[in-house]
């Protein structure tokens, strides 16, 4: 029993103090799902975009419509000015 509890402590200093450990661990666990999602999102967005153009033809990006106060700018008023030397 003494063994099992020095075995479990050991893991855990080398968890806690170990950044190296630490990051083998994460991989082993999370690391490959989280590459297999993202690589599963990238041929989604891939197939998605094959399928939006036509082939042999030409896509145009239209810029976004933004109701901002950029937008609703009309112009504003000239002042006359005097250079000065």
């Amino acid at each position: 029993m003494k063994v099992l509890f020095n075995i479990l402590f050991i893991f855990l200093l080398l968890i806690a103090f170990v950044p190296f450990f630490r990051r083998f661990l994460f991989h082993l666990l999370v690391g490959r799902q989280l590459i297999k999602q993202q690589e599963k999102a990238y041929r989604a967005q891939q197939q998605a975009e094959r399928a939006r153009t036509k082939p042999g033809g030409i896509r145009v990006d239209s810029p976004p419509q933004n109701n901002s106060e950029s937008s609703r700018f009309k112009g504003g008023e000239y002042v006359d000015y005097e250079e000065v030397k």
